[in-house]
């Protein structure tokens, strides 16, 4: 992120608005190279995006101008350089439907009408998206083809059977891979295909849903993203309700009338199969090549919905050295040191007037984080009755580019701690937040940490607690 990565993004802002950016404040980091910035100047926010890959750039304009045409729910394009690799969108919010997900105990009605929504949305993406769509933007490939699934099933063999050490022949492995592609392009490729339709990339934005990072995408078969939501790894939605959820999906394909059902149903296990082998490949890159842990958190959902697709579901085609090999990876001494017991993040905020406060995990340790020299709502008279959980006192702090600096070296902290000690089969870690009267800036970062390791590790265990000054406090625990 040099000068001219800056210059880039700042410039665009005062081509589009006629003013100067007041803050640009980072986003997290997700499994991509794109990185993401709110930039902000009084009632205007929007994102700023670099990418140095022009070609997927291009493709997710074009795609955006496309999706638009036909009314379907995308971020508004506001200006571009794809010269300096940069451009801006409609900022959407920070709500994704797994965020939602996340913050719900059970998998209540609520949900299932935004999957449903989800699902709605999908079917017009699907149909409507692919007419007219000029598969030359697409990128890498035109379309969801034998190049494309070779690809897939040889991730999920290099970064995942390979790097976790899981045995197998692989000439035999090769024979059931053509097989499987064979069967999989049966389905044909006549539609829009999304490519990773999953609930992070789905956000909820003025009560509707809207839709990011189809940069992938390209022609194929309806099945696929139907699979790549049903069966997103970390949402773990209860089988029952992918069945309720699917037959829901299927209701609107026989109104639509665009493919036969009784096709979609006899190719869809094996479309799930590809979809999970294509996510445990990148969690493998992820998490065993890269060295980032918390990718690794997805694989015991993965092996359980692989477990339960062998056993309940029929494939409709023989691939007996795979699913050899499949149900053999329980067994991997690499990948049952993934399921460890879980660690418990204990996040409170607290005043110093009041002292230190106690760890009664009985583990001891942990950080302490102080807030006192970042700008304080406490000093502003409208902000004496709330705390760091209002509206307007997070947005006065998110203003200040100095929180955003303290948070991110925050969280890269408390990461490194939460994945060594995961690994290690620690139960709890300890994180304080302190300020003056413990009301504002300790509860905004005790709340935000929060968030984002409920989001980030599902694994995790939440116990929030907040104790002021004036004995306000609160206790929260979550999963």
């Amino acid at each position: 992120m040099g000068e001219d990565f800056f210059a880039g993004l700042k410039a665009l802002f005062f081509r589009q608005f006629g003013t100067e950016v007041a803050t640009i404040v980072p986003l997290p980091v997700s499994g991509s190279s794109r990185r993401y910035f709110r930039m902000r100047q009084g009632e205007i926010s929007v994102l700023g995006v670099y990418n140095k890959d022009r070609k997927e750039n291009e493709a997710f304009l074009h795609f955006t101008r496309h999706f638009l045409s036909k009314q379907l729910k995308v971020p508004q394009i506001l200006a571009e350089n794809l010269d300096e690799n940069v451009y801006l969108v409609e900022d959407l919010g920070n709500e994704t439907l797994f965020a939602r997900l996340s913050r719900t105990a059970a998998f209540n009605e609520n949900l299932k009408a935004l999957y449903r929504q989800a699902l709605k949305a999908l079917l017009d993406f699907q149909t409507k998206g692919a007419e007219g769509m000029d598969t030359a933007w697409c990128y890498p490939r035109a379309a969801f083809d034998r190049q494309s699934i070779t690809w897939d099933l040889n991730y999920f063999k290099y970064y995942f059977l390979k790097l976790a050490a899981v045995p197998f022949d692989e000439q035999l492995l090769e024979n059931d891979f053509q097989t499987l592609t064979s069967f999989l392009l049966e389905a044909g490729t006549d539609f829009f295909l999304f490519r990773d339709f999953q609930s992070r990339n789905i956000m909820l934005h003025k009560d509707s849903l809207y839709f990011i990072d189809y940069q992938g995408g390209r022609k194929g078969a309806l099945p696929y993203d139907v699979a790549s939501l049903l069966y997103d790894a970390k949402a773990d939605i209860p089988q029952e309700t992918r069945e309720e959820l699917l037959s829901y999906y299927l209701e609107l394909l026989a109104q639509n009338g665009a493919f036969p059902v009784e096709k979609f149903q006899k190719h869809y296990p094996a479309f799930v199969l590809v979809r999970i082998l294509q996510a445990m490949g990148s969690y493998g890159y992820r998490g065993f090549y890269e060295q980032k842990q918390h990718f690794l958190s997805s694989v015991p959902f993965a092996l359980r919905n692989i477990s339960h697709l062998l056993e309940h579901e029929d494939l409709h085609l023989s691939i007996p050295h795979l699913r050899q090999v499949l149900l053999s990876l329980p067994e991997s001494d690499r990948l049952k040191s993934l399921s460890i017991l879980p660690l418990t993040l204990n996040i409170q905020s607290f005043s110093y007037k009041r002292g230190l406060p106690a760890d009664n995990s009985g583990h001891g340790g942990g950080f302490v984080f102080d807030c006192r020299c970042l700008p304080n709502p406490g000093r502003e008279p409208r902000f004496r009755h709330q705390t760091g959980q209002s509206p307007e006192v997070v947005a006065y702090l998110e203003k200040e580019g100095s929180v955003a600096v303290f948070f991110e070296h925050v969280k890269s902290i408390v990461e490194l701690a939460v994945e060594n000690y995961r690994m290690r089969q620690f139960t709890h870690l300890s994180i304080s937040f302190g300020c003056t009267g413990g009301q504002h800036r300790s509860v905004y970062f005790a709340e935000k940490l929060a968030a984002y390791f409920r989001q980030r590790h599902p694994l995790v265990r939440i116990h929030l607690k907040h104790c002021a000054e004036n004995d306000w406090e609160t206790d929260e625990s979550t999963n």
